[in-house]
């Protein structure tokens, strides 16, 4: 039987959280450019969630880390309202429910920092994920919000905490 576990990130996480977070986006054909790709966080997790109401989980199988996800302010926006970011994951744990897993997870820390509304931007060849943020609560939105500089991103939602 695997060993799973959901933890804040470490900063020995950086490297293989960017490794899964950076091989999504050829595997599903998606924009380098305007993505969280080249978003400078992307290489520096752990000290890109170290501020005020915001937090970065990452979910192991036999102590490996295999994806991530993440609660942030929603940057340019009002103060109560959250970004979900960089909700990642290995081929080999996904279709497992560790991505319901993980989206609790991050939706009960949100309520926890006292947000009102969380966003998201994806991208639509993200079927499975969008199809759970729906399932959640989240509905489109046909704009994005603020200002989270991934212009790349079709898909932008909002869900009431």
């Amino acid at each position: 039987m695997n060993d799973f576990l959901i933890r804040e990130i470490k900063p020995e996480d950086n490297p293989i959280i960017e490794r899964i977070i950076k091989a999504i986006f050829p595997e599903f054909n998606m924009p380098l450019i305007g993505t969280a790709y080249e978003d400078e966080e992307t290489p520096n997790m752990f000290e890109s969630y170290q501020g005020k109401k915001e937090v970065y989980f990452v979910i192991e199988e036999n102590g490996i880390v295999v994806g991530g996800g993440g609660i942030k302010p929603l940057r340019g926006f009002g103060d109560d309202v959250c970004e979900l970011q960089k909700m990642y994951f290995s081929p080999s744990i996904r279709g497992k429910g560790f991505g319901k897993k993980m989206f609790d997870k991050c939706m009960q820390a949100a309520k926890d920092f006292g947000y009102k509304k969380c966003y998201l931007e994806s991208a639509s060849q993200l079927k499975a994920a969008i199809h759970i943020y729906e399932k959640k609560g989240f509905v489109r939105l046909d704009k994005p919000l603020g200002n989270t500089g991934h212009y790349s991103c079709g898909v932008w939602m909002i869900k009431d905490l």
